[in-house]
This record gives C-alpha cells, structure tokens and sequence, in this order.
C-alpha cells in the first residue's frame, strides 16, 4: 500500500524434501496450464517457506501473513505462471517463485507511478528480479500491467483500494480490473486480499483508511466477467471494528480482511 497524503502531496496519483533452493538467475522457465482443481500438498507450501533464499524479515512475518495457507487458497501450482500485480517489496513475490519452482514463472509488477512516487519500490523489484531465475519484472501504469503472457493466477495483496485513491483518475479502477481480466487464461484465478471498511461504505473509505468495502470488490470483478468462486477467512479479525487507519498503531497488523478468490470464465 501507498500512502495516499504522500500521493497528493507529491502530485501523483513449499515439495522437496527438506527446502526449495533459490533459482540462480538464468534461463526462463515456460508457464504450464493452470489446473483449476489444485491437488499441491501442504509440504509443497512448506517447502517454499523454507526457501533459504527468504529474508529473515520476510521469515519473521509469516506468523501473520500466513504465506502457506494464501497459497494453498490461490491454489497455486508448481509450473504455474503467476503474475504478482503490485508486488511491494517483494515478500510475496519470492514465496511464489519457491512455490511454483523451476518450470514455473512468476511475473512481479510494480506500478510505474509507484516507483515515481518511492524509488526504493523500484529498487525491490530489481533485486527480486536478479535474484531469482523465475521471476521477471514486470512494468506499466498502474492499471495497465504489460505481463508478457497469460497467466493462470494473478494475486494481488492490500493493493486492490490503492485503485481508487484520489490522486488516481477515476476510471483507474474500472481500466485496471479490465487489464487483470485479459491477462488471465481462460479458467485462470484472480486472488484478492484486502483491507475491510464496513459494510456499504463502497470504495469511498480508500483514501482515509486504506480499506474497502469487501462487496464493492465484488461488485466490480463481477461486473468485469469474473465468478466468485470462493472466500476464506484466513485473515478475519472481528474485533475490528474497521473504522481506523490501517496504520493506526492500535490496528496495524490486526485489520479484519478478506480474501477471495475470483475465476474468468473458461
């Protein structure tokens, strides 16, 4: 997530036996088909958490971002192409180059107006990009990734609000869930995780909360040609009473969130 005051201001906008090693940077793996029923074992997604190529900040996180169990929810397969649409500094992006291994591929977008806005966003996504074989860089305005092939899964984590910030023009969101669409394979997965406001608050609380109305997600993939297909409550958190800064010291960490899975029709 962006900091949307910050925006105004500046006037923009696991399988092995033991661990999945990381991949020297060299050769492209090619993407294989997505298989809508995942079978991947849960040693699989432990495997790749215990990637020795994983930072031990990134490691130190896993108790709250639940790294294993978003993968076995987006049903990510080894061999998958994976587009990882806003990859922040990269922690999700390096347990999915683990996850989906060395014939799979994952694609790290980084927003071009982000990168504007931080330059330390693009500093990341190079690193992530040279360190692993797997893993390409992926550039564009916001809501125009160029992913350079289709893929079978897009996640996108606490980025999906970031669409509808002020500084952003108002056909961003509609623009960019159009782009995520035809980036996908037919039968492909769209993962969303979000911040939540309460319930009828549409997408009016982006700016500031950070969050959004899980139904106004909906409403607009939906409205895009995808199917809701499944939503878990991995990171539910009911004593939220969602009315604060996802920064809020007394919040951070512990906002209610959903995620659902979204599938484009086959």
């Amino acid at each position: 997530m962006i900091r949307s005051a910050r925006l105004v201001s500046l006037a923009i906008f696991a399988a092995a036996s033991l661990a999945t090693p990381a991949l020297a940077k060299g050769p492209k793996a090619h993407p294989k088909s997505h298989s809508a029923m995942n079978q991947t074992p849960a040693a699989h997604y432990a495997a790749a958490l215990a990637d020795p190529a994983r930072p031990a900040a990134d490691r130190e996180r896993d108790a709250v971002r639940l790294p294993a169990e978003l993968l076995a929810f987006a049903q990510i397969d080894a061999g998958e192409s994976v587009g990882d649409w806003v990859m922040g500094g990269g922690y999700f992006t390096r347990v999915l180059a683990a996850a989906v291994g060395s014939k799979g591929h994952v694609y790290a977008f980084q927003p071009g107006e982000f990168i504007a806005f931080r330059a330390q966003y693009g500093v990341d996504q190079k690193a992530v990009d040279a360190a692993y074989a797997n893993v390409d860089a992926v550039a564009g305005p916001f809501a125009a990734p160029a992913f350079p092939v289709k893929l079978d899964t897009i996640v996108t984590i606490q980025n999906f609000h970031d669409l509808y910030l002020k500084p952003f023009p108002a056909d961003t969101g509609p623009k960019a869930v159009a782009s995520l669409f035809a980036a996908l394979k037919p039968g492909g997965a769209l993962v969303v995780v979000d911040h939540s406001a309460a319930s009828g608050t549409g997408t009016t609380l982006a700016d500031a909360l950070h969050r959004i109305d899980k139904a106004a997600v909906i409403s607009a993939l939906t409205g895009a040609g995808f199917e809701l297909e499944a939503e878990s409550p991995l990171y539910a958190h009911p004593a939220d009473p969602r009315s604060a800064n996802v920064f809020d010291p007394a919040i951070r960490g512990k906002t209610d969130q959903f995620a659902l899975r979204f599938r484009k029709p086959g």
